[in-house]
């Protein structure tokens, strides 16, 4: 779907040398890196058909971004988007690769539909296709990273109620029958092609009344100007959830961004910025053009400039911190405080103007502050690296420094790091679990937990759909052996114990002592890892396919690789 881009916007993102409120006075972007605002998930990481299967893309392009969840085609998918002459990005196909870079996804159920918009047969021919593809999923028994059916896809204007009849009708059926067969996949919708308030309240009473609510909430924000409602309408839904006394549901905007903005730098930063702020779960760039491409951040399998912004995103750690835009210079931030860095990645004003960051009293009273951006090459040029703006030793005071960023380019996106002027270290060596791929358990806060977070209610054993692990993608100097310290708690009365695996290897048992509370840490046990350099996953599981189980129950806080 196009839409028209607000004449106002236009001229910011154009960067046009005419008097407008961005351009006159110059703005300030405020991070405040005392106000925690959540874990660091890299919620906007994800894409609608970002993934096929071999080397479209690399993994070794997809590990640096942290994915965090992709909507794939179902198995047997039959989907020809976008000129395509076959079909892409089989989420049955690619669940390995998927796993491998740290991601969780949903499968689209009605792309197993040749056309788009989808021809509807009959109901006997959906219902079939339903049940051979909830019976592929039951089948694969190695695959771990399916956390949501999609019933269908932009009902507002893809379901054929003539044929079909209503779509709330169409999907309390549909979900009944996927509940007959599976009753342990989540199940997501209703995944509109806008917030709809009217269609929102509709969807939900039926839902309730038919005892079929979705596990998460799913639409579209594929405006010019989305991103600037994405506050009203979670707002609005929350809304209407407390209203119909449905307890709140995980949401999920799988499609973000319209055409003429996907391949702008600065407008996935503020994607990025209200996603984080507004507690989304999961979000996914809009399939407009190539499938396979990580939604245009690779052109022939290499870098564009808006790859680096999700790049700079991907490196975050630690928590997501406040951040106050203004005017059109918006932002997202995190601290990671083991390693004493600031990460804010910014842009999508022009002119002069500036990053005012404050909170900094654990740095020093001096840091270094280095500026760089990601150029605005678009979808179809390649960025081989970020473009240096500055770099600079600034004199922390009250806690807080102020970097000018001069020359702006609205279109472009802009990374600051702060660091001490000491540095850090050479790689990151602690990872938290709350930062990690959480599958079937829950993130929690303590105020005794490295960073304030861990991983607990890591309960589940029981097949590929429920088992319970945590996935820490590493990023390790050179191919050896290395200790790895795991922080947690056990308040269970008996030793438990963990299975341990890395990069698909063979399984080991890590055993963890009681401790005196759950949720209370400060408690680790070591074991070894030989690893190999660059990119790894490790697991931590209390089920996982190919693993007999753990004993006993366990919180994880951190691993610490050295």
């Amino acid at each position: 779907m196009r839409h028209r881009i607000p004449a106002a916007l236009l001229l910011v993102l154009a960067g046009l040398a005419v008097p407008s409120p961005a351009q006159a006075a110059g703005n300030t972007l405020t991070v405040d890196v005392g106000s925690v605002v959540r874990p660091v998930t890299h919620v906007a990481a994800g894409g609608l058909y970002a993934v096929d299967t071999g080397s479209k893309p690399p993994l070794e392009q997809m590990y640096p971004l942290r994915l965090n969840h992709l909507t794939q085609p179902p198995p047997g998918v039959q989907q020809l988007g976008n000129g395509a002459t076959t079909p892409c990005c089989d989420g049955h196909l690619a669940a390995g690769k998927v796993t491998s870079a740290g991601a969780q996804q949903f499968w689209r159920l009605p792309d197993i539909y040749k056309d788009f918009p989808y021809r509807w047969v009959s109901w006997t021919d959906w219902e079939s296709k339903v049940r051979t593809m909830v019976n592929t999923r039951l089948a694969a028994t190695g695959t771990t990273n399916v956390d949501g059916y999609e019933l269908w896809n932009e009902p507002d204007w893809t379901w054929n109620t003539g044929a079909a009849g209503t779509f709330n009708a169409g999907w309390t059926r549909t979900h009944r029958l996927i509940r007959s067969l599976d009753t342990v996949t989540p199940i997501v919708g209703p995944s509109h092609s806008y917030y709809n308030h009217d269609w929102m309240v509709s969807f939900l009473t039926n839902a309730r009344d038919t005892a079929t609510l979705p596990d998460v909430i799913v639409w579209h924000e594929l405006g010019d100007d989305s991103y600037l409602n994405v506050q009203a309408h979670v707002a609005d839904y929350r809304a209407i959830e407390n209203s119909l006394g449905i307890s709140p549901r995980p949401i999920s905007i799988n499609e973000y961004a319209s055409p003429s903005q996907v391949d702008i730098p600065s407008v996935a930063v503020h994607y990025m910025a209200v996603f984080e702020r507004h507690g989304i779960r999961s979000a996914e760039r809009a399939y407009w053009y190539e499938a396979g491409t990580l939604n245009g951040l690779l052109h022939n399998n290499a870098p564009t400039s808006s790859y680096w912004t999700y790049k700079w995103y991907g490196d975050m750690a630690g928590n997501i911190v406040r951040t106050t835009p203004g005017s059109w210079l918006e932002g997202v931030a995190a601290y990671d405080g083991t390693r004493k860095i600031v990460n804010v990645v910014f842009g999508g004003d022009s002119g002069n103007n500036t990053v005012r960051v404050t909170g900094l009293g654990a740095l020093g009273t001096q840091v270094r502050a280095t500026v760089v951006r990601s150029g605005v090459t678009g979808r179809t040029t390649n960025q081989s690296a970020p473009i240096a703006v500055s770099s600079a030793t600034y004199t922390v005071s009250g806690g807080a420094i102020s970097v000018p960023v001069t020359g702006m380019h609205a279109w472009d996106s802009y990374q600051l790091l702060i660091t001490p002027v000491s540095g850090v270290p050479a790689w990151q060596q602690r990872y938290e679990a709350e930062n990690a791929t959480v599958v079937n358990a829950g993130r929690f806060s303590s105020g005794s937990a490295s960073s304030g977070g861990y991983v607990g209610q890591i309960d589940g054993s029981a097949n590929p759909r429920n088992q319970s692990f945590v996935d820490f993608l590493v990023n390790v100097p050179a191919a050896r052996s290395y200790t790895m310290t795991i922080g947690y708690a056990n308040a269970s009365g008996a030793t438990a114990t963990h299975g341990l695996a890395y990069n698909g290897g063979a399984w080991q048992t890590v055993s963890y002592p009681q401790t005196a509370a759950w949720g209370v840490f400060g408690s680790t046990v070591s074991t070894s890892v030989t690893l190999r350099a660059g990119w790894n996953m490790v697991r931590l599981a209390k089920g996982s396919p190919n693993f007999a189980g753990g004993a006993g129950y366990a919180e994880l806080d951190y691993i610490n690789l050295a």
